[in-house]
């Protein structure tokens, strides 16, 4: 990859592969991904102890709730924008893993949106390919 990125994410090509599937889904899929992705990013700073106390989880959603900016394609849900800032201020190790668990989402809700069994012709062909990544 080259050494320079237009975007945070784009670092990692699992979280930048997850972002850019996300960002050309429907508003209500983006929604229900970055509600679990919350839960998700929030789980992985307690294991990480990075977060000890409720005030540090309060802290962390109020301050994704801070808008940044106003032309990302992610600024236009409040929920969403507070998802992607919370995973933005993450460790680059948090960050690592929270985007397999963010590719995993992103593929159970294009499966679930497309009502088919998520089985392994449904996730190949979806816009997010993970073995693709190993290649």
């Amino acid at each position: 990859m080259n050494e320079y990125f237009s975007r945070w994410y784009d670092k990692d090509p699992v979280l930048s592969m997850s972002m850019r599937t996300l960002s050309s889904s429907d508003d209500a899929s983006q929604i229900a991904v970055a509600l679990n992705l919350i839960k998700v990013i929030i789980e992985h700073n307690i294991n990480n102890h990075e977060f000890s106390n409720i005030e540090d989880i309060v802290g962390a959603v109020e301050d994704g709730l801070i808008q940044k900016g106003t032309n990302r394609w992610y600024d236009l849900d409040a929920t969403v924008r507070t998802a992607i800032q919370m995973l933005e201020r993450c460790s680059e190790e948090t960050k690592q893993k929270v985007a397999l668990d963010m590719a995993q989402l992103v593929i159970e809700k294009i499966v679930q949106d497309a009502d088919v069994a998520p089985d392994e012709d449904a996730i190949e062909g979806s816009v997010l390919d993970l073995d693709a990544l190993d290649e």
